[in-house]
Formats: C-alpha cells, structure tokens, sequence
C-alpha cells in the first residue's frame, strides 16, 4: 500500500511566522511554488500560506499601489498575520489514496505532512498529476509490449 511518504516532497522551502509576506512572496515567485508551510523556530508546523492568500491581501490593502510601495508593505507584514492555522494535515503512513480523497473532496491544493509535529514534507495536487503521468507512462508501455509480443 502506498502511502504519503512515498509521494511527499521531502525538500520544502518553508518560511518562518515571523518572515514577511514579502519574503513569502519572493520565495513563492523564485520557487514557482503556490503553497508556503510555515514553521516556528524549533520546525514546528504552525501554519500555510497559499498564493491566494497572498492575493488576497493584496487586493483588500494594496488597490492601485505601485510596485514599489506594495513590497514596502508586504516587507512590514509578517506572515502570521496572513497565514491560515486551520490546516488539514497528513501523516506519513496515511495511505495514498485517503491523502487523494481529501484534496479531491475538500478541494484542497496540498497537505502538509507532520510527524511529531515537525514539518517533514508536503504532498500537493501536482504530486498526483506526476503520478498519474507516470502510471499513464506504464499502462502505455504494457499495452506496447502486449501488442509487440508474438504470442499475444
């Protein structure tokens, strides 16, 4: 049986409560990611930032504000003002399928995977979209072999 461990990003970028949203932004931007856990100093989960969160602050505070005046803002406002802490979270050995069910059912983007309740990976909806790519690789590759073979 799978489980979340074996398809989790094990290599997260993850961000401090008390980094700004602008250096959430950054990383989000260079990283091309659109989910941020956030984690206190001693690597505890303590919450998510999503890029919709970061949108939605920029649309309720920054409304017609240059560029340079909106990272000037964003530079003064710590994540966990922005963060959301109402989480669902996975656990390693939540098998696969039930970790798909609930971004499916709950329209969630990721789940971020915790054990002791240190942040140790984050499992998104883009990981299923590898997977099913792969699995998709495979099923062609058996068909192939199938009509290649003589005897079949």
């Amino acid at each position: 049986m799978l489980t979340t461990r074996d398809l989790m990003t094990e290599d997260i970028i993850a961000l401090r409560d008390t980094d700004s949203l602008l250096a959430a932004k950054r990383a989000m931007d260079d990283a091309r990611i659109r989910h941020l856990p956030v984690i206190d100093e001693a690597g505890a989960f303590v919450g998510l930032l999503t890029h919709r969160d970061i949108l939605a602050a920029s649309v309720s505070r920054l409304a017609e504000i240059d560029v340079e005046t909106q990272e000037e803002i964003y530079s003064g406002i710590p994540i966990s003002e922005v963060m959301r802490t109402d989480v669902a979270l996975a656990v390693p050995d939540l098998p696969l399928r039930q970790a798909a069910e609930v971004l499916l059912t709950q329209k969630y983007g990721c789940l971020p995977v915790v054990e002791h309740g240190k942040l140790i990976g984050i499992l998104t909806s883009s990981d299923f979209i590898s997977l099913s790519l792969e699995l998709m690789d495979a099923l062609e590759a058996n068909e192939k072999d199938e009509c290649d073979d003589p005897e079949g």
